[in-house]
């Protein structure tokens, strides 16, 4: 198989209109992001990690913001990393390694990035390993650097409305999968399986990824994020941005 995908625009496009499904406010929470990057970084020219970064979408909006920007994407996912490799060509790394493997950190072309982003990733890892994870994050970046990682971290100051906004999220979803206008994560996957270049990296992925291992997310709430990265060794640790039941943790080095 080619190292370059022969339009990875559509596959690109496909992948946001699946994940925007889940997200509607996608693109705020990377909005957020890349204004904190801007604000803690001196220069034109950020060096960015994007971890678990899957097809490079957060790293690809990097580059749209600040066009001399160094990123690296990490993953360990055959058919998302072929689709940002193809992507971003010479404008990046694509990093192939295990984040539950505390070894990741050797793989890496460089350390000292002025940011660490990750987006909806983490929560497949168990609670000891993100703890532990946090702390192997802070060693990568250069002092005053930053770590944002949005996922799902409900308030729990809020348990009812936060239930009522999964629910009617779900139901909002629903109608939208049912109506045609987005399509859902395993007829995502159906598709890539199918395509003629992608066949082979969805067989690898799935010796990678056994049915059983993505079975079970871990979703704690902000402030648990938020005290594992003081714990860790960050100087200063908050919520950078909240939508709904999703929110984004900071920390500063």
């Amino acid at each position: 198989m080619s190292a370059y995908l022969s339009n990875p625009q559509i596959w690109q496009e496909s992948w946001d209109r699946q994940q925007e499904a889940f997200l509607p406010d996608r693109e705020e929470r990377f909005a957020a992001m890349l204004s904190a990057v801007a604000a803690t970084t001196d220069g034109p020219a950020p060096r960015v990690l994007d971890l678990a970064g899957g097809t490079g979408t957060i790293s690809l909006r990097t580059l749209a913001r600040f066009p001399q920007a160094r990123v690296t994407v990490l993953d360990q996912d055959p058919v998302l990393m072929a689709i940002a490799t193809a992507s971003l060509r010479d404008r990046g790394h694509i990093v192939d390694a295990d984040l539950s493997d505390p070894g990741w950190r050797a793989k890496l072309p460089e350390e000292g990035f002025d940011a660490v982003l990750t987006a909806t990733a983490l929560h497949w890892l168990p609670a000891e390993r993100v703890a532990t994870l946090y702390g192997e994050i802070r060693e990568v970046l250069r002092p005053g650097g930053i770590f944002v990682n949005a996922d799902h971290m409900p308030e729990e100051s809020l348990p009812t409305l936060s239930e009522r906004l999964r629910d009617h999220g779900r139901a909002e979803r629903e109608a939208r999968y049912a109506a045609g206008a987005a399509i859902g994560w395993g007829d995502w996957w159906a598709l890539a399986a199918a395509d003629e270049l992608l066949a082979p990296k969805a067989i690898e992925r799935e010796r990678i990824y056994p049915k059983t291992r993505h079975a079970q997310e871990w979703n704690p709430p902000a402030l648990w994020h938020v005290d594992a990265l003081r714990v860790a060794g960050f100087s200063e640790a908050g919520v950078l941005w909240r939508g709904g039941t999703d929110a984004a943790v900071v920390g500063l080095r």
